[in-house]
């Protein structure tokens, strides 16, 4: 059976790493057209300028126009009609472009427009709001294009800036629920990938292994590996070491806990176990990662 499509964000595509980008629906067309059933690896928040057709993410459909800003989040599915001719601009980014600055892992987590479990992926501001949202994307889109050396701190400034205007905007109900048709995939990619990463959220300090997610989510632990990596663009064990180490760091940083007692709060058998992990993914020891976050 065909799979989904899965676009990954391309890093280096102005020359030196750059982890957000602002795209013109028109420079997207001849792959969404080709493929119009696909998901991605990165957020994705689309500006519509003109339009009139149907979208659907993760199977919740509404008929875009004008101001509509459809928010997806890595691993969600996409879906258009056959001969799209929406235009829009896409702000994508990877979390990494914030985290790297706010140091907080939970970061996020406060925009409910990014949430999986949010309850649609359209958000309709008003025409102020999306004024001024549209002059942000055009300055962003202006910064990466019209310098050589871009500035990543100005680039990061309007992304929050934008994404804070985000948090203000209503959302707007799916007009219906659609299925992703069968025929396109082998796997489940929204419905396993979205109950893993809440699992994870939920767990992640006590259970470690891969095994326990499928357990959960009545699947192999192949499987779930498989999924995961189509979606995300890493293994189900990296993805939940990721999140252990956000938090080990959030402790070190911001608590006096020892790291023996941070240790025991993520369940590691050994303190000694935890810093070898620690330094063999961080390049320092926990007690020098802290020295230096102080």
């Amino acid at each position: 059976m065909k799979r989904i499509p899965t676009y990954k964000f391309y890093k280096h595509k102005y020359g030196d790493e750059l982890l957000v980008d602002v795209i013109n629906y028109n420079r997207m067309m001849p792959d969404v057209r080709r493929t119009p059933v696909f998901c991605e690896t990165f957020y994705s928040l689309s500006l519509v300028l003109k339009g009139d057709e149907e979208v659907a993410v993760n199977g919740r459909s509404i008929k875009v126009v004008r101001g509509i800003i459809i928010c997806s989040i890595p691993g969600e599915v996409w879906a258009f009609q056959q001969e799209p001719r929406l235009k829009a601009l896409n702000l994508i980014f990877e979390k990494e472009f914030l985290l790297s600055f706010f140091n907080d892992p939970h970061f996020l987590d406060r925009f409910t427009y990014l949430q999986a479990d949010r309850t649609t992926p359209f958000l309709k501001p008003d025409e102020a709001a999306f004024e001024r949202i549209l002059r942000l994307y055009r300055d962003m889109q202006r910064e990466i294009t019209d310098h050589v050396n871009k500035d990543q701190h100005i680039l990061r400034a309007m992304l929050y800036e934008t994404m804070m205007l985000l948090q203000r905007v209503p959302p707007v109900a799916a007009e219906k629920t659609v299925a992703i048709q069968r025929s396109l995939t082998d796997v489940p990619v929204s419905r396993y990938v979205d109950d893993f990463v809440t699992l994870v959220q939920d767990h992640f300090r006590e259970e470690h292994g891969t095994e326990f997610y499928a357990d959960r989510l009545c699947i192999t632990p192949n499987y779930l590996n498989k999924i995961v990596r189509q979606s995300l663009g890493k293994s189900a064990k990296t993805y939940i070491l990721e999140q252990i180490l956000d938090e080990a760091c959030r402790l070190l940083k911001y608590t006096t806990l020892s790291v023996s007692d941070i240790s025991a709060q993520l369940h590691f058998d050994t303190a000694t176990y935890f810093v070898r992990l620690f330094r063999k993914y961080k390049g320092q020891t926990p007690l020098e990662y802290r020295q230096g976050n102080a």
